[in-house]
Parts: structure tokens; sequence; C-alpha cells
């Protein structure tokens, strides 16, 4: 299919300060103690996070598998991106929180335990830490934690406030595809569940998407991602559906009308997909999509006269 497909729809995700005191509406004490431990060997606190929320999560895997994906040597330790990568390689959808202090309590309210990105050292001299948010006592003002060596770390929340500002207060949860995160903000879940269907793991997006779909029906973005995913999977008839809600609730879509083409030639239906492309076409007078369009009629006109 030519690729027609949405892009740099997303912004990147704005850095909003938590409040110190705002937990959240949480029951509390909360800890979620069947919580798997894996104690970290010297700089390997990413990797040890990491498995701690894919086991947590239903993933069969093992430390070694892990670190070969996440553990950086020359940086004696793991970047975000590794890590981000690494749970999307499980086939989980990686979902970095909106950070403030109430999205990670709400995400152990649902069972899910929290990476977090620390810095446990100053800004002179960084010390950076992943750890895993298993707990809350808000009586005590108190994050209990998966840390380093220690099974049960307890630490003052306003000492982990300080420590996690100094990443941006970086935090992510992972998912099983099909669920939502606790408080679901659109475009962190569309980033997330793209960032998945990329690495081609179409299943598992497919069904993220539809997870997705519940929560926002009408959103086109959504709609296109199943779609796309749909016909990943040679699902066509599915996927000439979801084009055609796209299409209902916005008629002048070239994507949708392109990618609508090319599903129904896929099912054989080519003088169909010939009157889609014509009508984008007609409409994409002045468009910078038009010679793509000229190229995908090409394809379904070659294939009709063949």
């Amino acid at each position: 299919m030519p690729a027609l497909f949405l892009s740099g729809a997303l912004a990147g995700c704005a850095n909003i300060p938590p409040s110190v005191s705002d937990y959240g509406p949480v029951t509390s004490p909360l800890e979620l103690v069947n919580t798997p431990f894996y104690p970290q060997e010297r700089f390997q606190c990413g990797p040890a996070a990491l498995m701690t929320v894919l086991t947590a999560s239903g993933v069969n895997t093992t430390l070694d598998a892990v670190s070969s994906k996440v553990y950086v040597p020359g940086r004696e330790g793991s970047l975000q991106s590794e890590m981000l990568a690494a749970a999307r390689a499980a086939e989980r959808v990686p979902y970095v929180l909106v950070p403030e202090l109430a999205s990670i309590t709400a995400e152990l309210a649902t069972g899910r335990p929290v990476v977090v990105l620390q810095n446990l050292g100053v800004s002179w001299a960084p010390q950076w830490h992943y750890a895993v948010v298993v707990g809350v006592d808000i009586d005590r003002d108190e994050m209990i934690l998966r840390s380093g060596t220690d099974e049960r770390r307890v630490t003052r929340t306003p000492v982990f406030l300080r420590t996690w500002k100094r990443s941006d207060f970086w935090a992510v949860s992972v998912l099983r595809p099909g669920e939502l995160p606790a408080n679901a903000d659109r475009d962190r879940y569309v980033e997330a569940v793209a960032g998945l269907e990329q690495t081609g793991h179409a299943l598992a997006a497919r069904d993220a998407w539809q997870a997705g779909l519940s929560r926002w029906p009408d959103d086109e973005v959504v709609l296109f991602g199943l779609a796309n995913t749909e016909y990943a999977l040679g699902n066509y008839s599915n996927a000439e559906q979801n084009y055609r809600e796209i299409l209902r609730n916005d008629n002048s879509s070239l994507i949708a009308y392109n990618n609508l083409a090319m599903t129904l030639l896929a099912l054989g239906r080519n003088e169909e997909a010939l009157d889609q492309i014509d009508v984008a076409l007609t409409l994409a007078k002045g468009s910078p999509l038009l010679g793509e369009l000229q190229d995908t009629r090409n394809i379904i006109f070659g294939t009709s006269t063949e």
C-alpha cells in the first residue's frame, strides 16, 4: 500500500509539574505486594526495573534477555528509548504517564506497578536510577519501591518527588494490548500504540487500537490506526469498514480515500477502487499528496488491465 498513513499528528508530551500533595483519589495504604523483585547487578537497574513490570504484566522472559535489549555498556546504563522499545518487543504497550503523582497512584490502583526514572545524585553529579513504584501510604506520606537491591524501599514522598523531578517526572506503565491506562490521555495513548504498530506487532496493535476506540469512538487517528492494522493483517473487510467510517465523519480525507481504494483492490473490487481514488484526485487539486494519489491510481489501473 502506498505510504499515505497519518504521520506527524502527535505533539511531544509537555512537562506538567505534579502537585506534591495530590495523590489522586486512591485508597491508602496501597501496596502491590505480589510484584516480583529482581535485584539489580551493577549499572543494571534498567533491565531489573523493566523485567519487574514485564513479568507483572504476564510476559515470560529472562533478565538476560531484557538486559540484551536495554543495557548500553558504553553508557553503563539504559536509555529511556531502549526501555520503551524493549517493552514493545515483548508485545506490550509502554505508556508514558502524565507527569503527576496522581497518574502513578491511579496505575497502582489498577494493579500495575510503574517504572520511574530518578536522579539520586545532584545536578552536577547525576546518579540516574530506574526504580519501580509498587505502593503508596498517604497517611505516612511515603512511596514504596522495588529499587536496586532493596525489595521494599520506603521513601518519603517529598524526597521521591525531588529525585523524580530531575528526570522531568518520567514514568511508564506497561499495558497488555487491550488495556487502557487508568487516566487515559488520548495523545499519549495514540503515541504509545503507534510505536507498537511500527514495530510490526500488528495483532497486539490491533487489540490496543480497539481498546482506544472504545474510549474515543469517533477519533480519526484511532480509527486510522485500527484500519491500517486490519489491512496489515489481511482483514480487508474490517479495514474497509473502518475507512468508510472515517469518510462518513470526514468526506475530504485524501488518505482515507487512498487507503480505501487499496483495500478494495485487495478485495478484488477494482472498479470500486478506481472510483474511490478518482474522488480523491478530484479533491486533491493543489495538494502535496496529488503525486502519491496518482501513483495509487496507476497501480489500480495497471492491475485492472492486466
